[in-house]
């Protein structure tokens, strides 16, 4: 069984964003919408992945948001894997998420977003 990433199929800047994975960075992970997905098989739920893109290896527990990203840059086969391993240094890893937070917020504004890419705000 390979590793799964998972992303928000809904979303046109997502949609785009695994397009450009698709086509650049040759990886053997299965790529599918949330939507399409058998999270329970995954061990995710439906919350995490409104959250957040995740990357699920068997065995091991799943990666969630830059996390995931850098994951599956780190598995591919390709000039990419660097990438992937500079997203784990300290001082990087420490940035991604606020990076990742900003974009997931502000997807709907970015070249291939539309209204419906919009992530309702986080209940109090």
């Amino acid at each position: 069984m390979t590793a799964t990433f998972v992303y928000d199929g809904d979303c046109a800047f997502c949609t785009r964003c695994v397009e450009f994975i698709r086509r650049r960075i040759p990886t053997d992970a299965a790529i599918v919408p949330w939507h399409r997905a058998d999270l329970p098989a995954l061990g995710l739920t439906r919350e995490q992945c409104l959250a957040a893109v995740q990357y699920v290896e068997p065995g091991r527990p799943a990666l969630a948001g830059p996390d995931a990203i850098a994951a599956l840059l780190r598995a591919s086969r390709s000039a990419w894997r660097p990438l992937g391993a500079a997203l784990d240094l300290p001082g990087v890893g420490l940035a991604s998420w606020p990076v990742y937070r900003w974009v997931a917020r502000h997807r709907h504004q970015l070249p291939g977003g539309t209204a419906a890419c919009a992530v309702p705000p986080p209940r109090p």
